[in-house]
């Protein structure tokens, strides 16, 4: 399992080393299924998906996975609470118009939520502001401001100030660096902050 997980994104990767065997899981933001797929073919998960666009959702269905068209916005508050183990959003939280109520959706439907974020405050997108005076143009923010379809920036602090707001309890906090190791971190680890290029989260109420 170790070499197939390799081939997944560095924070899918990591994600599924938080996943329970035979578990239940929706992955919100899915985009062509590769987690839901992995998961399935090496935990034997009992996945769902759902994808905003079509040409994911279509990849997904031609891959035998179970996935609709839906909007992480609008449509998680018809979906019934403690419905799954786990709900999945990987690098989709910062495109979306309302995270905070997301987040809210995510821990009411399922018993954990694995949240992964680009981490804006890596030291790479500081030291771009600092010696550009524009908005960091990178790997992992590879869009310009002006075509972005990330409207809400944040770091790992960010995100972890977040929970503390909604009285959520972060169960596992990993950051993913630019080699794509993993490693876990205590809270406003600064470490962390500065040298993950992306947070992910377990977090339940």
């Amino acid at each position: 399992m170790e070499n197939k997980a390799n081939l997944l994104r560095p924070d899918l990767a990591a994600i599924a080393g938080l996943v329970a065997p035979e578990s239940s899981l929706i992955d919100v933001g899915c985009g062509e299924g590769d987690l839901l797929a992995f998961l399935q073919a090496e935990k034997k998960v009992s996945g769902r998906g759902i994808e905003l666009g079509q040409s994911g959702v279509n990849r997904c269905i031609a891959r035998g996975l179970s996935v609709i068209q839906g909007d992480a916005d609008t449509d998680l508050q018809y979906y019934p609470d403690a419905a799954y183990d786990y709900a999945i959003l990987s690098q989709t939280l910062q495109t979306l118009r309302q995270p905070k109520e997301v987040v809210e959706h995510l821990v009411r439907i399922a018993k954990h939520a694995i949240v992964s974020v680009p981490n804006f405050g890596h030291w790479k997108n500081r030291l771009y502001l600092m010696t550009r005076g524009r908005m960091p143009v990178t790997k992992t923010l590879s869009y310009s401001w002006y075509d972005t379809p990330n409207i809400h920036f944040c770091t790992i602090n960010d995100f972890i100030a977040l929970c503390d707001s909604l009285d959520l309890t972060i169960e596992k906090q990993l950051y993913v660096d630019d080699m794509g190791n993993s490693n876990t971190f205590h809270r406003y680890g600064l470490f962390a902050n500065s040298f993950g290029q992306q947070g992910i989260f377990m977090v339940r109420k």
